[in-house]
């Protein structure tokens, strides 16, 4: 590799990543904040919460590298032809290939790590957080009732106690159930306690009341009643295996006795040839970023920056592949274009790269669409004042 070539790639890989950590930094935290409550109502410490942050990480990867890629090659090669460095090694007789060997380097290196992260890193992470989850809503059962304070166990399931005693006994206790819509079920009693296997709450010495829809309400008093948890523990305690979280040698063979498989085979399908496509977006976010940046241009030219031009077009690309994928779950014909979007893409790329051409929004283009809004906007003006004096 030349010198003008490691001195590119040194650049554009330090862009990429100063573009890349600050991308996944805003993901991590909102995708950690989503979970804060999960974690803290069952009880779990700082390092489970930190645990269950780092796990989700790897499932954005694959979705924010490219367009890390795509901003940091842009905005790179925007800045060195705005220091006339493109500019010098045109003039040096200087070929097209020294400017895209690097950044082609650098984006097929991030396909093959996009590729190692979504087929073998991703899915034991979302395994693992999903164990995380349904070991946090077991624990939750017998740990999210706090003293005077209304809690939500689950959608139409709220607790409060008065006070938590030693051994797990709750005094006070009240429960609103609403999730059957048939009825309305609210239990008061003097005492309660979760049973060891968290399938049951017992409660003593109470009152059920229950309102049908049309109003009545019938009042039974119970020494003794047990609160069936088990439903409760099975929905959110368990965990529920998606296509996602299969690893790749499962899709590539997938068991035809396996009871999500029957369930949706298509999704199996269809994740197993999103993995297969997906990787190469890197590689065609970086051909996307040379087309629009890759040539010296005048500082004269009106046109809009070469990034936001870069980044809109990527970010049209992928929203075809996302409606393609999520098509092909319910239709086996959007599989094949699954395929072709990336490679058509790469393919058009390719040829302006082989012809010299660029691709650029001018800044005409807005200011005619200023124009027109503005017409638009003086004809329904000068219509609103005829009118206006009209008898």
């Amino acid at each position: 590799m030349k010198l003008i070539e490691r001195y590119i790639l040194r650049r554009a890989s330090l862009m990429f990543v100063a573009t890349l950590l600050p991308l996944l930094g805003i993901v991590w935290v909102t995708q950690a904040l989503s979970s804060i409550n999960l974690v803290t109502d069952s009880g779990q410490s700082i390092f489970a919460f930190l645990k269950l942050a780092t796990l989700i990480l790897p499932s954005v990867i694959p979705i924010i590298l490219p367009f890390a890629l795509v901003i940091g090659v842009s905005q790179t090669l925007t800045v060195m032809n705005g220091d006339s460095e493109l500019t010098v090694l045109a003039s040096a007789g200087s070929s097209r290939t020294t400017i895209i060997r690097p950044i082609m380097i650098l984006a097929v290196a991030m396909s093959v790590a996009s590729f190692a992260v979504d087929n073998f890193v991703e899915p034991y992470s979302r395994m693992a957080v999903r164990k995380m989850i349904a070991t946090a809503h077991a624990d939750m059962l017998s740990a999210v009732v706090q003293e005077n304070t209304f809690r939500k166990v689950t959608d139409g399931l709220y607790v409060q106690v008065a006070k938590r005693r030693n051994g797990g006994v709750l005094e006070g206790l009240f429960v609103a159930d609403t999730r059957d819509p048939r009825f309305e079920m609210v239990y008061y009693a003097r005492e309660g306690a979760v049973d060891e296997s968290s399938s049951a709450l017992v409660m003593k010495d109470g009152e059920v009341h229950r309102k049908l829809p049309d109003g009545n309400v019938s009042i039974i008093k119970f020494d003794s009643y047990a609160f069936d948890l088990a439903d409760l523990t099975q929905t959110t305690g368990g965990s529920n295996i998606r296509a996602k979280d299969r690893d790749l040698p499962f899709l590539l063979n997938p068991d035809p006795d396996d009871p999500y498989y029957k369930k949706d085979p298509g999704s199996f399908t269809a994740e197993l040839h999103r993995r297969f496509s997906e990787w190469l977006f890197p590689a065609v976010f970086g051909l996307i970023a040379l087309v629009v940046s890759g040539d010296a241009r005048s500082h004269r030219e009106a046109r809009m920056h070469p990034m936001i031009t870069a980044l809109l077009t990527a970010l049209f690309v992928r929203w075809l592949s996302f409606y393609a994928s999520n098509s092909a779950e319910e239709s086996a014909y959007f599989i094949p274009v699954m395929y072709l979007i990336p490679l058509l893409t790469a393919a058009l790329a390719i040829r302006y790269l082989a012809r010299n051409k660029s691709l650029d929004i001018p800044m005409t283009f807005g200011e005619r669409i200023g124009e027109l809004r503005g017409r638009l906007l003086s004809r329904l003006t000068g219509r609103g004042s005829v009118g206006s004096g009209a008898p």
